[in-house]
C-alpha cells in the first residue's frame, strides 16, 4: 500500500514554497521512493552555467546528447536537460533541443489531469504576439510540471535563471502538457 511523503521545493524566481506529494512504497520495512523523471530532475537543482569562456561539462554533455552543435553552456538548454532527465529513465524524448519539440512527444494531458512525476509542459517564449502549439519552429520554454499556484504553473526545468531551478510562469503561456509514457 503506497504511503504519502511531502516535499517542499522553494522557487528561485518569486521565494514561494510549493509543496508536493510523493509515493511511496514499503519494502522490507524501509520506504523506497518511485523514480520519476520529477525525482531525478530534483538531484540536478542549483546546476548552474559557468559565465565567460568555461563551461559546465554536465551541461554540454546534456546538450550534446543530440546536437554535436553547442560549443558552450550559453545556449538555450532547457529542452536538453529535459532530453537528459528522460534519456537516463529511457523514456520517449524528443531529440531535439527545440523546447517547443515536447508537443510531440508523450500523450496530451490536460491541466486538470496534470501532475507532478511525468508531466512536462511547454511554454510560449517571448513578447507579443506568440504562435500556437501547430508552429514547432518557434521560441519556447520547457520543463517538469511542478504544481499550480493560482495563475501560475510550477516547472523543474534547465535554464532557468542560467540554472537548474522551480519556477513559476503565469498559465496563459501553456502551449501544452505532456505526459512522457
Amino acid at each position: 500500500m503506497p504511503n504519502l511523503n511531502t516535499a517542499q521545493i522553494v522557487c528561485t524566481g518569486c521565494g514561494d514554497k510549493l509543496q508536493i506529494t510523493l509515493k511511496t512504497h514499503a519494502t522490507g520495512g524501509r520506504g523506497a521512493t518511485s523514480v520519476t523523471p520529477f525525482s531525478i530532475a530534483q538531484r540536478y537543482v542549483g546546476m548552474t552555467e559557468i559565465p565567460g569562456s568555461n563551461h559546465n561539462p554536465q551541461i554540454l554533455s546534456m546538450l550534446r546528447l543530440d546536437m554535436e552543435w553547442p560549443k558552450g553552456d550559453e545556449v538555450p538548454w532547457c529542452s536538453a536537460f529535459t532530453n537528459y532527465v528522460a534519456w537516463l529513465l529511457r523514456l520517449p524524448r524528443s531529440k531535439s533541443l527545440r523546447a517547443r519539440s515536447w508537443l510531440n512527444v508523450g500523450a496530451h494531458v490536460t491541466q486538470e489531469t496534470a501532475e507532478v512525476g511525468y508531466d512536462v509542459v511547454i511554454l510560449q517564449r517571448g513578447t507579443g504576439q506568440q504562435p500556437g502549439p501547430d508552429i514547432i519552429n518557434a521560441p519556447g520554454h520547457v520543463g517538469f510540471f511542478a504544481g499550480f499556484d493560482g495563475g501560475k504553473v510550477m516547472l523543474l526545468g534547465g535554464n532557468q535563471g542560467d540554472q537548474v531551478s522551480v519556477s513559476s510562469y503565469s498559465a496563459s503561456r501553456i502551449l501544452g502538457i505532456r505526459r512522457l509514457v
